[in-house]
């Protein structure tokens, strides 16, 4: 989750089935000389996989620790269910949400943890890193967005399962094209978010040969100069990328003479705007939300951990981040930090030392362990989708949800796409 990322009760994951997937292609591909761990690491672990959990989230943004810690619990009931590491439990730390992330991080180094889970704030991602970096562990966030974060000095113990913010721009302008669109206009909140996210954009858009007829950046609550730029421009669709100034900036467009299908929202912008917006303003607009929604079987064992889930938000990735270092361990025969780092991106379908990436998949602990007794290869996809880690720790297939906007402003689940590249 990006720093000024708040998700309100009208825009959560709510318990819900996904729908059909599409692939297409990103651009770009980190290169195997990045911050991820490859080389091979002497056994070091004391025999029993212990895993730590920072949940970071706090106020309007508390409800996202539950799903996270229900995933993590199911993950590693399941895992033991299947036997453990090496026939030995995995154990889950306590969690303390009383202190800052750079105290959750500092006591799981105390107790000894082989692996964390988290932060979900990109923000809090530094301090993590810092302190479990320094200890040799593990860290997986399932919920880090940030772009910049792939460059992150973690001497290659830094991974996430979720995809960074840029991931969504081919599949803007794949939304764009397919609804018939030729030309483009980007109007963007400034900030790394809306500045970043609008250049991936107008690289897909390229690529894709579609022309981008105008990119226009405003301020939260100052956005009629973009609105009118971007109708200016009369391009067939228009991609507000925006995060708190979302509804000024659509109300603007609406002034301007922009609305319905024209419009794209991009993951910042979604919400239910419902009666603050004029009504059938956003008629038969699409947005994007990253994830799947859980299936039905995924929620349904979701809900023997915690049968009070409300929201499953970031629970297949932080289920996910915990089966996949399992899998690292059992490829290492390991339950030390450094080598569930070393061998996540042969276990992810990632290309990396020791692994070609061409394994055929498996989407459980108990058949990719399996797997493992016949060859080093294998290729964990699970609740979240393919993962296959690149050098820089990020999965190199991201899944999103997009909705459609009916005539009451509100948005509902119409398909499923996903974007993915080669590992690198």
């Amino acid at each position: 989750m990006n720093n000024d990322f708040l998700r309100s009760a009208g825009i959560r994951r709510t318990l819900l089935a996904a729908a059909a997937c599409t692939t297409l292609a990103l651009t770009g591909c980190s290169g195997s000389t990045g911050n991820a761990r490859v080389e091979r690491a002497e056994a070091s672990g004391d025999g029993a996989l212990k895993v730590g959990l920072i949940l970071d989230s706090t106020g309007s943004n508390a409800f996202l620790n539950a799903p996270q810690l229900a995933a993590v619990k199911l993950a590693v009931q399941e895992i033991n269910a299947a036997g453990g590491l090496k026939g030995k439990r995995v154990e889950l730390l306590p969690t303390d949400t009383g202190l800052d992330t750079a105290g959750q991080a500092q006591a799981l180094v105390a107790a000894k943890a082989d692996v964390v889970i988290g932060p979900t704030d990109s923000s809090h991602a530094a301090a993590a890193i810092d302190v479990l970096s320094r200890a040799r562990t593990t860290l997986i966030s399932p919920a880090n967005t940030a772009a910049g974060l792939s460059a992150a000095r973690s001497g290659g113990y830094y991974f996430r399962t979720a995809a960074a913010d840029v991931a969504q721009g081919p599949v803007l302008v794949k939304l764009a094209r397919d609804a018939g669109a030729a030309t483009v206009a980007v109007m963007h909140q400034e900030g790394s978010y809306g500045t970043d996210l609008a250049a991936a954009v107008a690289s897909s858009a390229e690529q894709s040969g579609l022309e981008v007829a105008a990119t226009a950046g405003f301020t939260a609550g100052d956005a009629a100069v973009a609105a009118a730029a971007v109708n200016k421009a009369h391009a067939d669709a228009v991609i507000v990328i925006a995060r708190d100034g979302t509804q000024g900036a659509l109300a603007e467009l609406g002034k301007a003479g922009v609305a319905g299908k024209k419009v794209l929202l991009s993951d910042g912008a979604f919400a239910r705007y419902g009666s603050r917006l004029p009504a059938k303003f956003l008629d038969g607009a699409r947005a994007l939300v990253p994830g799947a929604l859980p299936d039905a079987d995924f929620q349904a064992r979701l809900l023997t951990v915690d049968p009070g889930l409300k929201d499953v938000s970031f629970a297949a990735e932080a289920y996910d981040a915990v089966t996949v270092a399992a899998l690292a361990a059992a490829r290492a025969q390991d339950d030390a930090g450094r080598s569930i780092a070393a061998n996540l991106i042969a276990v992810s379908g990632g290309a990396g030392e020791g692994s070609t990436g061409a394994a055929e998949a498996c989407t459980t602990y108990k058949d990719c362990r399996a797997a493992l007794m016949s060859g080093p290869d294998i290729n964990y996809d699970g609740e979240s989708g393919p993962l296959a880690f690149d050098g820089n720790g990020d999965i190199t297939s991201a899944t999103f949800t997009v909705y459609t906007y009916g005539a009451d402003n509100n948005p509902s689940v119409s398909r499923v796409e996903t974007a993915g590249r080669a590992a690198g």
